[in-house]
């Protein structure tokens, strides 16, 4: 027996080919995406200005395709860390941040990570599954939140140029006036730089771009992330410098600060010769130890000091406020426990 296909996170286009080789109507397409996108309905059968003929096809050969949360947390600052289970029993995280007039949603496009960062919790899973653009844009809509959200970070489990076909559909579900019809402007994504997914990115998404930087040293950056190898911070740069970030699209960079690595004058220097011209703003993070890392936090006065050098030296630079200790909020974490609770009980 064929096993059903989720409806949700199909395109407009996707949906047009359905109706197409099911014999429907070519309007039928955009009723099925007012329903999925637009309408709180979690059910073929409820897609009432459907045909009965219609509706029967489609459920014969498709699910609805949303998934509940399994376990949410909540921290004392508001907070909220959503575990879900993927269509393979495997498990994601999805963060809610609320701030001022802003509520924001991380989510992840990965099952696992196979970048292998030194820092990084997910990235000690291992890579286990790719995530469908159902299975992203999920996160948003079957969390409490969903109707408050105002901005969609790409910084959850993952590498969100490993999976890009899947986040560039997510990415048109999520801004298409037939789906939530958000603008580009309120949704970035993260990379380490894979550079081909970056070219691709810049010149078929309008999204805002981070890059995971965390030191501008080739060897420092290699001992960091692996991926340093194959995808030098240099060809990541000049990949950036060939597109105008002078308007309302934005490109940042992460910077996650290690006690006595990457914290010094130098790196200063550095990194101001490194990113000198680009339009762009550093986004420092303080390092929060994980299980099976040498990495240390740096301290506040040294973290305060680097960030006042970078603004000195003419590159914006804020320091992102650690929100979710109290809940284990840091990505992987959640997931990792669960795994390892699923591979127990199993």
């Amino acid at each position: 027996m064929t096993e059903k296909t989720p409806l949700f996170g199909n395109t407009l286009g996707e949906l047009q080919a359905l109706t197409t080789s099911y014999g429907l109507p070519k309007f039928a397409a955009k009723q099925m995406a007012d329903w999925l996108y637009h309408k709180e309905i979690s059910s073929i059968d409820e897609m009432s200005n459907l045909s009965k003929k219609a509706r029967e096809l489609l459920n014969e050969n498709h699910t609805f395709g949303l998934a509940e949360p399994i376990e949410v947390k909540t921290s004392a600052d508001g907070t909220r860390k959503y575990l879900f289970t993927t269509a393979h029993d495997q498990f994601i995280e999805t963060a809610t941040i609320p701030f001022k007039d802003r509520k924001t949603v991380c989510v992840s496009s990965q099952v696992g990570c196979k970048m292998g960062c030194l820092f990084c919790m997910t990235g000690k899973q291992g890579f286990q599954g790719q995530l469908t653009a159902g299975e992203i844009v999920n996160q948003l809509r079957s969390i409490d939140e969903r109707n408050d959200i105002t901005n969609i970070v790409y910084m959850g489990m993952g590498e969100p140029f490993d999976n890009l076909d899947e986040v560039l559909k997510s990415v048109e579900i999520l801004t298409s006036e037939w789906g939530y019809a958000m603008s580009p402007r309120r949704i970035t994504v993260s990379s380490i730089g894979i550079v081909p997914g970056l070219v691709r990115f810049l010149n078929e998404c309008e999204a805002h771009l981070a890059i995971s930087l965390h030191t501008p040293f080739h060897e420092e950056r290699q001992q960091l992330m692996p991926v340093q190898i194959a995808y030098p911070l240099d060809d990541i740069i000049a990949e950036i410098r060939k597109h105008d970030f002078g308007g309302q699209r934005r490109v940042s960079f992460e910077y996650i600060v290690f006690g006595g690595l990457n914290d010094t004058p130098r790196h200063v220097k550095e990194l101001a010769r490194l990113l000198a011209g680009i339009k762009c703003r550093i986004n420092l993070i303080r390092f929060h130890p994980i299980p099976g890392t040498p990495l240390q936090a740096t301290d506040e006065t040294t973290l305060q000091e680097f960030k006042d050098q970078l603004n000195n030296k003419g590159i914006l630079t804020t320091i992102r406020a650690s929100r979710g200790l109290d809940i284990h909020a840091a990505c992987g974490l959640l997931s990792t426990k669960a795994l390892a609770n699923h591979s127990v009980d199993s």
